[in-house]
C-alpha cells in the first residue's frame, strides 16, 4: 500500500490531492467489502469488526454501501480513513493505511471460516399441510351468521325505520352486539368493545373464535326473536281513534 513517507508535506496542495487519490482507491475496495458482509450477514444496515496485530477495523454499511471505515490502533485512539465527515489527517492516515493490508487479509480470513457452513444444513422440509378444509367450513358457517344477521338487521331497520341502529343483548354474561347500516348487517361482536368480531367488514374472524362463538349465536338469535315478540305485544296495546 503506498503512504505519504514519499511525499513532500512541505507542498499541502499535492498532499492533499494525493490523500484524496488514496482515498478513492480505498473507498472502492472497502465499499466492496462492505457490500459482501451486507450480503453474508443478511442486512441492510450493520457493521462488522476484524482484528490485526496493529489494532482493530470497523466496518460499518448502509443499504449495503460503505458508511465508514474506521480504524483504532491498539495505542488508543481512532482514524475514520472513510467517513462522511472531512477526510482523516494525512499522517493518521497514512499510519492506518499501513495497516489495511492487515485488515484485507483479516477479512478475507473470515471469509474462508464461512466457507463450508451451509454443508450440512438440509434443504428439505416436512410436507406443508393445508388449512383449506378448515378455511371452507369457517367460511360455511360465517355465511350462514351473515345470511341470518342481515335478515335481522333488515326486520329492524324496518321497525326502526332508520338508516342505522343495533341491537345488543347479553348471552351467559357475554355482551353481544348487531350494528347494522342501509346494506345490512355491519358487524355483530361478542364481548364488547374489546371483543371478537363474529362478523364484520374487514374479514372473517379466525376459526378458533368461530369454534367458540358460532355454537352460542344461538342464544343470540333467540334474544333477538323475544325482541321482537316483546315490540308486538307493545303494538297490541296501542289504541287508534279517529
Amino acid at each position: 500500500m503506498t503512504s505519504f513517507a514519499d511525499l513532500d508535506l512541505a507542498d499541502v496542495e499535492e498532499v492533499a490531492e494525493r490523500r484524496e487519490e488514496l482515498l478513492a482507491a480505498v473507498r472502492d475496495h472497502a465499499g466492496r467489502i462492505a457490500y459482501h458482509i451486507a450480503r453474508v450477514d443478511g442486512g441492510d444496515y450493520g457493521q462488522r469488526s476484524f482484528s490485526t496485530d496493529d489494532g482493530e477495523w470497523t466496518v460499518k454499511y448502509e443499504a449495503g454501501d460503505l458508511e465508514y471505515l474506521r480504524f483504532e490502533p491498539r495505542g488508543g485512539g481512532e482514524t475514520y480513513v472513510i467517513s462522511t465527515q472531512q477526510p482523516a489527517e494525512p499522517k493518521a492516515l497514512a499510519e492506518a493505511l499501513e495497516d489495511y493490508p492487515a485488515f484485507v487479509a483479516a477479512y478475507n480470513d473470515y471469509v474462508d471460516s464461512l466457507a463450508g457452513m451451509l454443508d450440512s444444513v438440509e434443504a428439505s422440509f416436512p410436507q406443508v399441510e393445508s388449512t383449506e378444509s378448515v378455511v371452507t367450513e369457517r367460511d360455511r358457517i360465517v355465511e350462514a351468521i351473515e345470511a341470518c344477521c342481515d335478515r335481522m338487521a333488515g326486520e329492524l331497520r324496518r321497525y326502526e325505520g332508520t338508516e342505522y341502529g343495533s341491537f345488543a343483548a347479553r348471552i351467559d354474561g357475554t355482551r353481544w352486539e348487531l350494528k347494522w347500516d342501509e346494506d345490512g348487517a355491519s358487524y355483530l361482536r361478542a364481548g364488547g368493545s374489546g371483543g371478537v368480531y363474529v362478523l364484520s367488514q374487514y374479514g372473517p374472524p379466525s376459526a378458533a373464535d368461530v369454534r367458540e362463538y358460532a355454537p352460542r349465536f344461538g342464544g343470540f338469535v333467540d334474544a333477538y326473536n323475544d325482541h321482537v315478540a316483546e315490540l308486538e305485544l307493545d303494538l297490541e296495546t296501542i289504541t287508534f281513534e279517529t
